[in-house]
């Protein structure tokens, strides 16, 4: 088997540190080729890959500022479809321009719906559906008026977040700095709660960022640590006694919470998007409907188990899981 892997190229493959798309395609693309898929991933030229790298991009547009994303992504989606009948299926994982070429070649094409950013792109989706096999990362993502081939849950490697038995006394937010990922929410249960709130994120929103949280950040009890990765990230989510993922939109997955649960660390979440898929209130967390109930959950998270939470993500959220599901998949589109 033959597949093409598409990345976007906002960020490198895998990222430094941001970019869950990129590394969501990282992840599985390593994890086909160990299963000894033949698999020539089009990303950045300075991606690290045990895949066949190609592409002509030499940089990601969010690092450089001299690769222009409109020209580059043209470029690189024509430099895969150029040699389409190279392989048996091309997975995109880029989001919807790919969706222009699909017609023009007769190989397969599969697109993992990262999440809908609004209704406008529909129309590059839509009409797509009966040419392209679309993938929902949860239930919760999936647009009434799509059709799906499957909803496959992202995964991650287990083996990379150390499990944390004890944690500390501090909350923590990770994710963007943006009203959508409930920032202000989560420094208002902190100070609610007397705890110590670390964040970690790229600042998405700078005028969220100035009018609402920078003005609470004192390095003592709300601490902002930037974007973290590697080690630095892994020790973050597994020192907190808590992950606060108080969003104020439908999440379609939620990485970090996952990656979160794999080092320990139960999760206070809204019950909103996919997070009802993540996380069984009581058991690896708690599903909450507005601060004051997530404040009343920081009093309860001696409840849950942290084993029981590390266990929740190796059953359901492993990387070898995601990539038996994709497998699955292909083999099911080739007969």
């Amino acid at each position: 088997m033959k597949i093409a892997m598409i990345a976007p190229i906002a960020w490198r493959t895998p990222p430094r540190a941001y970019g869950p798309w990129e590394l969501v395609t990282s992840l599985l693309t390593e994890a086909l080729v160990a299963r000894g898929v033949d698999v020539t991933l089009f990303a950045t030229q300075d991606s690290i890959t045990a895949a066949t790298l190609a592409g002509p991009v030499p940089a990601p547009y969010s690092e450089d500022p001299s690769v222009d994303a409109k020209v580059w992504e043209m470029r690189h989606l024509a430099a895969v479809f150029e040699r389409a009948g190279e392989f048996d299926l091309v997975h995109n994982q880029a989001d919807f321009p790919a969706h222009a070429f699909a017609g023009l070649v007769d190989t397969p094409m599969v697109t993992t719906i990262h999440g809908f950013s609004s209704e406008r792109i529909m129309p590059m989706y839509e009409p797509y559906q009966e040419r392209v096999h679309y993938v929902a990362i949860s239930d919760a993502d999936r647009h009434p008026r799509l059709h799906y081939a499957d909803t496959i849950h992202h995964g991650i490697p287990m083996e990379d977040f150390q499990f944390n038995s004890i944690g500390s006394d501090d909350l923590l937010f990770f994710g963007r700095i943006h009203p959508d990922k409930g920032v202000a929410e989560a420094i208002a249960v902190a100070q609610a709660t007397g705890r110590r709130l670390i964040m970690a994120g790229i600042v998405q929103d700078e005028g969220y960022w100035e009018r609402e949280v920078r003005p609470h950040v004192d390095d003592d009890r709300i601490v902002y640590r930037g974007p973290v990765g590697g080690a630095d990230r892994t020790a973050t989510l597994g020192r907190a006694k808590a992950l606060l993922h108080l969003i104020n939109f439908d999440e379609p997955f939620g990485l970090s919470v996952v990656e979160a649960m794999a080092c320990g660390t139960p999760i206070i979440a809204i019950r909103r998007g996919s997070m009802p898929e993540l996380i069984e209130d009581g058991v690896n967390g708690f599903l909450v409907e507005n601060v004051e109930q997530a404040i009343e959950a920081v009093g309860r998270i001696g409840e849950i188990d942290r084993a029981t939470c590390r266990k929740v993500a190796a059953d359901r959220f492993s990387v070898d899981r995601m990539a038996d599901r994709y497998l699955q998949l292909y083999r099911s589109i080739l007969g």
